[in-house]
């Protein structure tokens, strides 16, 4: 499937797990939207203590609470509103994306392959492509990802399929493919990552991967409301507080922030709870199937405490297409072209698509 998916991608061609204290699921009062403006200004009312004991290893205790997830603001898109509050329990999370160096570890000890890596099983792709779909030719099926490969010169933005290309051949160990390597970058994040490859190594780690609203809460970093994880401003003072897009998007990248490309983890100050990178750099994964009407959705709940997101994926532009929802933005976030350096910011991706700028980190559970 990943295959197709990819190249759909490039052409263009009842919520699980939120408690309701209210058996009629009543929306929000008309007296508390009122008040929104007002509550979005406030500090997330934190309810969960530390936990005794040593941190685990290379994780930093989030606090839980209650915070406003979603955004309404002029910046955000329609499947980020309408915003709502939302409890979360206190959790670890990594403090930093999840590296080549501890991709390669868990590799080495178990000998997994990642998707972008396998064969391609034409009878399984099959299956979530319309009738009728004519099989590619043997020469394109083969195992690879996608990676970026802007043109040198101004395109109108409308069409991705002008700067993303299906390579074959790439993966993890080869960002760009047959000649690339990741030597001398173990300190970066690991990329090309589908969400079972991402899902694996959380389990070999004793892990997970963070829901949607853990992702977002931890990177409000304790406020809520404001437009960027740490403020008003995109670069307060021209300081640049996170790994993104400068210049003419996709062909002209200045890196006015240094990096054109990924940067190494903690190239960047951390975020109030110490967490590095949670917004740009790479986008993450979270384990949410995504759905463009979650927040609609989950905003009629009148408490809702740890939502895991729906219980089966739809996107209408890709309907069989399974996805799960990324999150942070990446190193490619271009106020030109899409600002998703934002803690609400939300995309859709299919399970099983690697990318150049897609990586992940991991969560626990107290105790």
């Amino acid at each position: 499937m990943r295959f197709y998916a990819s190249l759909l991608f490039l052409l263009g061609i009842a919520l699980a797990s939120c408690q309701n204290e209210n058996a009629q699921q009543e929306k929000i009062s008309n007296s508390a939207q009122a008040n929104s403006q007002e509550t979005l200004k406030q500090t997330s009312v934190l309810t969960s203590s530390k936990p005794d004991g040593e941190a685990p290893e290379g994780m930093v205790w989030i606090p839980g609470g209650e915070f406003i997830m979603g955004s309404d603001h002029e910046t955000a898109a329609n499947v980020e509103g309408p915003a709502y509050p939302v409890e979360v329990s206190g959790y670890w999370m990594d403090t930093h994306e999840v590296t080549n160096a501890e991709f390669r570890e868990f590799v080495e000890a178990t000998g997994y392959v990642t998707i972008a890596e396998r064969p391609i099983d034409w009878e399984e792709m099959k299956k979530q492509l319309p009738p009728g779909t004519p099989k590619p030719a043997d020469e394109v099926l083969q195992p690879g990802s996608l990676i970026f490969d802007p043109p040198n010169h101004a395109i109108p933005l409308h069409d991705y399929s002008q700067w993303w290309s299906w390579k074959i051949g790439a993966d993890w160990k080869h960002p760009k493919g047959p000649g690339s390597s990741i030597e001398g970058k173990d300190n970066f994040p690991v990329t090309h990552i589908a969400f079972e490859d991402a899902q694996a190594y959380a389990e070999w780690a004793g892990k997970r991967l963070p829901t949607e609203a853990e992702y977002e809460f931890a990177a409000q970093g304790g406020t809520t409301g404001q437009a960027f994880a740490w403020g008003d401003e995109l670069t307060p003072s021209g300081k640049y507080l996170a790994n993104f897009f400068q210049g003419d998007f996709p062909h002209n990248n200045v890196s006015t922030d240094g990096f054109a490309g990924a940067s190494p983890i903690k190239s960047f100050q951390p975020n109030s709870y110490g967490l590095y990178d949670i917004i740009g750099n790479v986008w993450e994964w979270s384990s949410d199937w995504y759905r463009p009407d979650t927040h609609e959705q989950q905003s009629k709940i009148t408490v809702c405490r740890n939502p895991t997101g729906p219980a089966q994926s739809y996107d209408p532009q890709e309907p069989l297409t399974p996805k799960r929802v990324i999150k942070g933005g990446s190193y490619l976030c271009s106020d030109q072209y899409c600002s998703n350096y934002r803690p609400s910011a939300r995309m859709a991706t299919a399970v099983d698509s690697g990318q150049e700028h897609l990586g992940f980190r991991c969560v626990k559970d107290e105790g």
